[in-house]
């Protein structure tokens, strides 16, 4: 048997029908950047997600990167994150020229650990990016008493984690500014790259929006002015991406990106999203399956708040004996990952930074333990029988 961590081919097959149609409908439109697709694809988004603002980026990476930028923060700042996540969380901080702080996690839920920030601010920091690891809620009540105490902004890294509730309140929506990865193997993925940044705040989202089209055209002249404190007031009869052609589309105010939603990942993400409440039940089912099935003995499961609805983007155990357990599963024909196999504050581009081993040993610890088992939610209940049956069996 060969079980893949994620499979988008069989997930393609019942979605292919009209994933197909609406891109036939987009190419014989002849609207590719910011079409109608786009468009609804953010209206959806702010609906589901219960924000204000819901703005299509070209991925996450440089959502995180825009998100950032818009609120002011650069050179000689700090930004207090998670050493146990993926690179582009601390890469962004670094792209915009400040400086990732690192705070060691939690070893029951992967997230950071919110009795240890504060001992991380300094005269510099300016905000905290906590990441849903695997899709699992961070304590974002204590998250953001802290910042309103110290004057900090929150960005929340919710890139794995699209559908999570903290609390019935959904991630995405706790913060000053949040991002999501539309990546092919996130819970909503399309085909190809694709990211979104969802805010309450008005000015904020007149920068996004600016920033990711070359900080140009009305949205540009107001985010320059918000950004330098100008008062001269700006007239727009409708706030819409500077791609659709306006009077000042080639006057450009800002240092910005070109980084939009494309349509037709807009489009396939608008078939998908019909399905994503429901992937994320059968992720839970799933969770839940493993968590009553697998040997507690033989290993850890992931401990999780009960008030918060985690999205299993990952279903993560832990084992003493990694490498082992790693080529009896390559034997088996069960796909796996290792996330993640260094923290960030060991990396090398991170070296300078001054961390070494023992700096934060609950990340160290866990990368060493780690691995995540298949949890998609096209698994028939004959290959989850299996992947248990397999792991309770072994010897380590």
């Amino acid at each position: 048997m060969k079980i893949s961590l994620l499979n988008l081919k069989r997930q393609y097959k019942y979605l292919k029908e009209d994933i197909e149609k609406n891109i036939s409908e987009i190419l014989e439109g002849g609207a590719y950047i910011n079409g109608p697709q786009t468009k609804k694809f953010e209206k959806r988004m702010e609906e589901y997600l219960g924000v204000k603002h819901a703005i299509g980026i070209g991925n996450g990476t440089d959502a995180l990167v825009i998100a950032l930028e818009a609120l002011g923060i650069g050179r000689g700042d700090e930004v207090i994150t998670s050493p146990f996540t993926f690179f582009a969380t601390a890469e962004a901080i670094s792209v915009v020229g400040a400086v990732p702080v690192f705070v060691d996690v939690k070893l029951e839920d992967f997230n950071i650990d919110e009795n240890k920030i504060e001992k991380a601010i300094t005269s510099k920091t300016k905000a905290i990016m906590p990441v849903h690891i695997f899709g699992t809620p961070a304590n974002m009540d204590k998250i953001n008493e802290i910042a309103k105490k110290n004057n900090l902004y929150v960005v929340e890294d919710a890139c794995q984690a699209i559908g999570a509730k903290y609390k019935d309140k959904m991630i995405g929506s706790l913060s000053d500014i949040a991002c999501f990865s539309f990546f092919p193997t996130k819970n909503l993925g399309t085909y190809g790259d694709g990211g979104l940044i969802t805010t309450n705040d008005d000015n904020l989202a007149t920068i996004c929006r600016a920033l990711k089209a070359h900080g140009s055209g009305e949205n540009g002249e107001i985010a320059y002015n918000l950004l330098n404190n100008i008062e001269e007031e700006v007239k727009v009869d409708n706030q819409v991406d500077d791609t659709v052609y306006n009077p000042k589309k080639y006057y450009n105010y800002l240092i910005g990106h070109n980084s939009r939603l494309d349509e037709l990942h807009a489009g396939v993400l608008n078939i998908k999203l019909n399905y994503l409440d429901e992937w994320n039940s059968k992720r839970n089912s799933i969770a839940k399956y493993y968590d009553e099935k697998l040997d507690d003995k033989k290993y850890k499961k992931m401990q999780l708040r009960e008030d918060d609805y985690n999205v299993y983007h990952m279903y993560i155990i832990q084992t003493e004996n990694r490498n082992e357990l790693t080529k009896k599963l390559d034997e088996a024909g069960i796909a796996y990952g290792i996330y993640y196999p260094v923290p960030l504050h060991l990396q090398k581009v991170y070296k300078n930074l001054g961390y070494k081993e023992g700096s934060l040993p609950n990340a160290e610890y866990l990368s060493k333990r780690t691995i995540a088992i298949p949890v998609d939610p096209e698994l028939t209940e004959e290959e989850k029988e299996y992947i248990v049956n397999f792991l309770n069996n072994l010897e380590l």
